[in-house]
């Protein structure tokens, strides 16, 4: 006995089912093997809120408590930052030379800081110490703004050279200061006043009062002017690492 054939109907019916199973059946041969191969099991496409090589939309990497310029310049800090006394040395340069600059400017417009070419030294003594309290307090006024704008220069370029730590670099360029007039004060103690080398220079800063004299307004200048360059110093070594801040923002965002 022999099977009839199947009416036309079922026959297509037959065929649908088959092709469903077929394609489920390589479909869980397709998943088991690429599970086998490493490649894990399908996966959705990623948020579009999802990192890009670890940076977040808002300029934040990794677990979003900091920024790719943060680390990185804090890393390069940890290598390079620090007092760079050799920096601080040029800053100091920097602002010897500036104060000779900015001394010679004012006494040629008439400043009275009693100083002069070598010819006009003792006369600007004598005038000081004539009208003390006039002459010695314009002449304070104006070393205390010319040192300011100095150590601010120096400390500038000790930052900007520096990179890192602006404020130990302003502070290192002070102590540059400090340790020169050391080191001339105990050689013209022990060698005499031919080794005064910052003496020697017409055109540096002084107290406008003859030489040996102290007074309370010399004691509160040379208190102010050591307080008036190291501010100088420091803000001047700020400004010059902010430099560097801007660069990094540039390059590594904000």
């Amino acid at each position: 006995m022999t099977d009839r054939p199947l009416p036309p109907e079922d026959r297509a019916a037959a065929d649908t089912v088959r092709d469903r199973d077929a394609v489920r059946d390589r479909e869980a041969v397709r998943d088991r093997e690429a599970v086998r191969d490493g490649a894990g099991a399908p996966t959705t496409a990623a948020p579009a809120t999802a990192p890009v090589d670890g940076i977040h939309p808002d300029g934040t990497y990794g677990d979003g408590t900091h920024t790719l310029r943060e680390d990185v310049v804090a890393r390069e800090r940890s290598e390079f930052g620090g007092m760079k006394f050799g920096s601080a040395f040029f800053g100091w340069l920097t602002a010897t030379g500036t104060a000779v600059l900015l001394t010679a400017l004012v006494a040629a417009a008439g400043a009275a800081v009693g100083l002069g070419t070598a010819g006009s030294a003792d006369r600007a003594i004598d005038q000081a110490n004539a009208n003390a309290s006039t002459v010695g307090l314009v002449g304070a006024i104006a070393l205390v703004v010319i040192l300011l704008v100095a150590y601010f220069c120096g400390g500038y370029v000790a930052g900007r050279m520096a990179r890192f730590d602006g404020v130990k670099q302003g502070i290192a360029v002070w102590l540059w200061a400090v340790i020169i007039a050391v080191v001339v004060a105990v050689l013209t103690l022990i060698f005499g006043s031919q080794y005064n080398i910052l003496g020697s220079l017409n055109s540096f800063p002084r107290i406008p009062l003859g030489e040996g004299s102290v007074t309370l307004t010399g004691i509160i200048t040379a208190v102010v002017v050591a307080v008036v360059s190291l501010a100088g110093a420091i803000l001047g070594g700020v400004a010059g690492m902010r430099y560097h801040r801007r660069v990094d923002r540039a390059g590594l965002g904000r």
